[in-house]
């Protein structure tokens, strides 16, 4: 991590960064960017098109937000790579330290998440489904600062 500093300004001027919806799992993911496993994720190119949202790009900084919606970290993205499903590789699975041994292990737990009704719901799409062929955003990112929740 380097030593940036961020005024309140900066910091609420960066776009947020939000993993899953808010509640547990978001706390755990969060936990995971804040003690440095977690180092990539995955999105569905369908949320960013859904959401009208350009797909990261390198070296663009944003606030992670926790489940209260306060903004608890900047991250940089440092690398971004758009594949279909089958073809995310192992490497990846591990660094988003969600403890994962396995892709398909891997895939079953995001499976299950994209399938999920807040999904299904943000997308709009009842019946939303993914295989091999839909298009994932692997988005890897370092942890460039820490932030006081309290302000």
């Amino acid at each position: 991590m380097t030593s940036d500093a961020f005024s309140s300004g900066d910091i609420a001027a960066l776009p947020r960064a939000e993993f899953a919806f808010p509640g547990p799992l978001r706390d755990q993911l969060v936990a995971a960017v804040l003690d440095g496993a977690k180092t990539s994720t995955t999105g569905l190119v369908a949320d960013y098109e859904h959401e009208n949202e350009p797909l990261p790009s390198v070296g663009s900084r944003s606030a992670v937000v926790d489940s209260d919606d306060r903004r608890v970290a900047v991250i940089e993205v440092t690398e971004v790579r758009v594949v279909p499903l089958a073809q995310v590789d192992f490497a990846h699975v591990v660094d988003e330290g969600e403890g994962d041994t396995s892709i398909a292990g891997w895939r079953a737990n995001h499976e299950g998440f994209w399938h999920g009704e807040e999904m299904r719901a943000a997308l709009g799409d009842p019946e939303f489904t993914v295989d091999d062929e839909t298009l994932v955003v692997l988005e890897r990112f370092r942890l460039v600062a820490r932030l006081d929740p309290a302000g």
